[in-house]
């Protein structure tokens, strides 16, 4: 039976600083200059999070994002993948010394090797590029209940295109990276926004939301991902824009891009939430929608029976009663409403080649 690593993970991350200072010096007195000034911390945290299997299916694709860019970033070679795994190894056995076990090593001997190896094949797929980018926090809204928009600057341009997701670290969470998509096509100033919705205490969602982040505060953003939300350069189809909850971000992206530069298309954008009060991107919606005749903004409401008939229904439900037989259909929410979405979509008549679902980043 396999020990369970969490525990001793938990104690290295609550030292993460002196454990991460123990790692750099193992690193340096075999091959010194081998991580760069500041590089260390992050490296280890999210290699020893990815080692301990303490991260959900879309958690360790974010950390594999920022470590595959990291390992070609810094030229890593086989040799050095396995340095860094003996390093950490003996950092979590200094942290947890006092419990240490046979099987905690034979543990961590086997996760370090799983994660040296997924971080290797990442790197192959993956383009260069910088690992992360240093930003700060300008602004933070609570915009409904759980629900946070956070106005971030990175500290040097970080391009992406609407409808990519960037993986997201709060340095509370030290190695903990998740993806959430900028709100905003790309501005003069490099700002962007995070809409962001807490799903437990403990999380990185939880952290941005309920535990502190304010402004002037820094987070650390990785390599955009994802191509499956981007919009098609030729305008031949309309566009039905299905969000639920904060999946509502990258779509919007989407309408800024195009109020940016039109290109003929009809765009229909059905924002879905329980209440009214759950919409919280009311305001800017309303903006959008004022601004150019080519877009119509349609609430949503699943638990509002005061809702007219036309607005009451789960998005999805309600963006079928808009749908015409001409539009690309981009679809943004929750799990469970993105995994049934295809089939009600197909049902319902849509061509599989106009649908567009985001990226699971299960790779």
């Amino acid at each position: 039976m396999s020990a369970d690593l969490g525990p001793s993970w938990a104690a290295t991350a609550a030292a993460v600083d002196r454990a991460a200072a123990n790692f750099l010096d193992t690193v340096s007195d075999r091959l010194p200059g081998l991580l760069p000034g500041r590089d260390h911390t992050v490296v280890f945290a999210a290699l020893g999070r990815l080692a301990g299997g303490v991260d959900d299916t879309a958690g360790r694709a974010a950390a594999l994002a920022v470590l595959a860019r990291a390992h070609r970033g810094v030229g890593l070679l086989p040799q050095h993948a396995d340095l860094l795994g003996d390093a950490l190894l003996a950092a979590v056995a200094r942290e947890n010394r006092a419990h240490w076990t046979a099987a905690l090593a034979t543990g961590w001997e086997r996760g370090l090797r799983r994660a040296v190896t997924a971080v290797r094949r990442a790197a192959a797929r993956v383009g260069d590029g910088p690992a992360w980018w240093r930003a700060e926090v300008v602004a933070h809204d609570r915009a409904a209940d759980g629900v946070a928009v956070l106005t971030v600057r990175p500290r040097r341009p970080l391009p992406y295109r609407p409808g990519q997701a960037v993986p997201v670290c709060a340095p509370s969470r030290p190695g903990a990276w998740r993806w959430y998509s900028p709100a905003n096509a790309p501005r003069p100033d490099g700002t962007m926004e995070l809409h962001v919705r807490a799903v437990a205490a403990g999380t990185v969602s939880g952290a941005l939301v309920d535990d502190g982040v304010r402004p002037g505060e820094p987070l650390l953003l990785g390599p955009p991902c994802g191509i499956s939300l981007l919009l098609d350069p030729s305008p031949w189809h309309d566009l039905l824009l299905v969000a639920g909850g904060t999946g509502l971000a990258p779509l919007r992206a989407l309408v800024e891009q195009l109020a940016a530069a039109p290109d003929g298309r009809r765009v229909t954008l059905v924002a879905g939430a329980r209440t009214p009060a759950g919409l919280y991107d009311r305001a800017t919606l309303a903006e959008l929608e004022a601004a150019h005749e080519w877009l119509t903004v349609v609430p949503a409401y699943s638990h509002d029976p005061a809702a007219g008939p036309a607005e009451q229904g789960d998005a999805l439900t309600v963006a079928l009663r808009h749908h015409t037989g001409d539009q690309e259909v981009h679809l943004c929410g929750p799990p469970p409403m993105v995994a049934g979405a295809r089939l009600r979509l197909l049902a319902a008549g849509v061509p599989a080649d106009r649908i567009h679902l985001p990226d699971t980043f299960d790779r």
